[in-house]
């Protein structure tokens, strides 16, 4: 992973010096609340529903050991409010009722303190930080080489690429040398700071899509030409929230030297004409969508002139890439070597795991080819019962940071899906690590599958949110805790959002859930259909409502009638395995889950 150089410590810790001077000043009163807010979300500070939130940016969700252990002490000794306030919040919470499960018990919010949330972005997010605390929680994380700038403001945003980065088996090229030079280029860039909108980057180093180009205001998809020669698929303009639209391919081949003066051109064009007069509007897929080819022209004019008349300042080098690429080295693993009594406990856990029909579970679900044949890609699963999706304890941040440790040369990765994953197992050590694994709680086989859903923080943190997600989440985790029906249903992704901003990408999920608000109350959207761009789901597209809203307690009834109309539903393959619910879904069409969902509702209704 990406080595700090003395250059980029000095600029993180001066940045957080600055941050120290600007809050010392606001609490002083020498700077209004309207004039510290800019310079608190320049650094990734928000104040939410309760408390502050701190955005913590993880570039290309490449983290080392060292900093998830940085993550757990924020955790652990600044991420708890006083006891007044929590307990506001936690009886505000109770007075919003439960979410009954079908044959289960109800579920309520469970307001936690001490933990840091994995975003659909690779961030880490914090929810009870008190603000006159930040300073310090910036110079901690600081030294851990870590920051929140540009986390947050309208400005561009974490740079992203798929979690399977220089380690899968169709890569094309390593995407994460690129996404650093854009993050070098791109932060405090003095022309993009004030831009009509957020604004947000991927890229993508595989054949098949990992990271959801096709939603992102830039996507990159590293190609090679029929000359061999190595460029990006330029798409701009996708975007989810109140009106979803997947990204325009721009240019289908760009040279990789000319990827800053291009993106460069694609992002001044967006800063000339995007609307600042509407924040509903003001995102680059609404001036793309309208201007269609006049928006790629005047992009293809300012490129060119960038390259004619002003030398082309940022094209890049061999020299520049290569020096950036040295940080990207694969580490040097080799098995573990034991001897005597250590090779006999090695051997003992290796006929226990093998012996397990869950550790077979884990080996089809959390494990993957990795490029290099000794080594295996593991999934930490962090979509447990009782937890958010995506939460992370203290203590449990610090295993996972053990595991990184033991396993993985040091290093983890924050994947879009909000789990972890060690990216340098070796193949002999997968017994080790699943044993691990599972007495931390990380062993769940459920990778893609039902109970691996996506959630935002929902109502319960957000001050936009309409309705919560994370009783939603909770109550479908509970209903579905049998592993062999997990199994059974097979690859599906549930994206769960409380409000049209879409953070837990809902229009991409194969079932959609958006909380909004009627009269006052909760209730909930759902969609059929999405796609993020992946493999799994093929082209990116966002889903389709099937009806009237659902009240909280009868979305788990709804999600169950449209499983039942799956299960109904599927055919077999030439293989003899089930097809999957998105296949099945597209062949049959929308109507029988639509009338399923519906005729659901209305029994709810009527038993309740």
């Amino acid at each position: 992973m990406y080595q700090y150089t003395d250059f980029d410590r000095q600029f993180v810790r001066s940045r957080a010096d600055q941050f120290r001077d600007q809050l010392e000043r606001w609490q002083a009163g020498k700077l209004s609340d309207d004039e510290f807010r800019p310079l608190r979300l320049q650094n990734g500070w928000y104040i939410q529903r309760y408390a502050p939130m701190l955005r913590v940016a993880v570039p290309y969700g490449d983290i080392a050991s060292y900093q998830l252990r940085a993550l757990a002490r924020v955790a652990r000794e600044y991420d708890q409010p006083d006891s007044g306030l929590l307990r506001d919040a936690q009886e505000k919470q109770q007075a919003l009722g439960e979410v009954p499960v079908p044959g289960g018990a109800p579920v309520a919010t469970k307001l936690q303190v001490g933990y840091g949330h994995f975003t659909t972005r690779t961030n880490v997010q914090f929810n009870w930080i008190p603000i006159t605390k930040a300073a310090e929680v910036m110079a901690l994380l600081a030294a851990a080489e870590m920051h929140g700038i540009q986390t947050s403001g309208n400005t561009i945003r974490n740079i992203t690429t798929d979690e399977f980065a220089g380690i899968g088996i169709d890569e094309v090229a390593d995407p994460r040398p690129f996404a650093e030079i854009l993050r070098q280029w791109s932060t405090l860039h003095p022309e993009f700071a004030f831009l009509p909108r957020k604004f947000k980057v991927a890229l993508n180093g595989s054949k098949h899509d990992h990271a959801a180009l096709g939603w992102y205001d830039i996507g990159l998809q590293l190609v090679r030409s029929e000359a061999g020669e190595l460029g990006f698929r330029v798409q701009v303009g996708g975007g989810m929230g109140r009106t979803p639209i997947i990204g325009t391919v721009v240019r289908e081949f760009l040279p990789w030297q000319h990827l800053l003066t291009y993106i460069e051109a694609c992002i001044r064009v967006y800063n000339e004409y995007g609307r600042r007069d509407n924040a509903w509007k003001a995102r680059i897929k609404i001036l793309v969508k309208a201007e269609g080819q006049r928006y790629i022209d005047k992009v293809e004019a300012e490129f060119k002139a960038i390259v004619e008349h002003d030398g082309g300042p940022h094209t890049l080098t061999q020299a520049e890439y290569d020096r950036v690429a040295a940080s990207f080295v694969a580490p040097a693993i080799v098995p573990h070597t034991r001897k005597g009594a250590e090779a006999q406990v090695q051997a003992i856990v290796r006929a226990d795991a093998e012996a397990d029909p869950q550790y077979h579970r884990w080996l089809q679900r959390n494990v993957r080819p990795h490029k290099n044949p000794e080594l295996r890609i593991v999934t930490l699963s962090f979509k447990r019962l009782g937890y958010a999706p995506g939460d992370a304890t203290a203590d449990q941040m610090e295993q996972a940071a053990d595991l990184a440790d033991r396993f993985s040369a040091r290093e983890a990765r924050l994947t879009h899906e909000q789990n972890l994953i060690l990216p340098w197992v070796h193949q002999d050590d997968l017994p080790a690590l699943w044993a691990a694994a599972r007495k931390a709680g990380f062993a769940k086989p459920n990778i893609g599958l039902l109970t691996d859903l996506i959630a935002c923080p929902g109502g319960d943190f957000c001050s936009l949110a309409n309705a919560r997600s994370l009783p939603i989440a909770e109550a479908i985790t509970q209903r579905y805790q049998d592993l062999d029906e997990e199994f059974d249903l097979g690859d599906i992704r549930v994206n769960i959002s409380g409000c049209i901003n879409s953070c837990g990408h809902h229009h991409a999920g194969h079932i959609g859930i958006l909380g909004v608000d009627k009269d006052g109350k909760e209730w909930y959207q759902v969609t059929l259909g999405g796609s993020d761009g992946t493999a799994l789901s093929g082209p990116a597209l966002p889903g389709k409502v099937v009806g009237p809203s659902f009240s909280a307690a009868e979305v788990p009834v709804v999600i169950e009638a449209v499983l039942d109309t799956y299960r109904r539903e599927r055919r077999a393959g030439a293989d003899g395995k089930a097809e999957s619910f998105i296949t099945t879904l597209r062949r049959v069409g929308i109507d029988p889950f639509k009338a399923a969902a519906n005729g659901a509702r209305f029994v709810e209704r009527e038993t309740a």
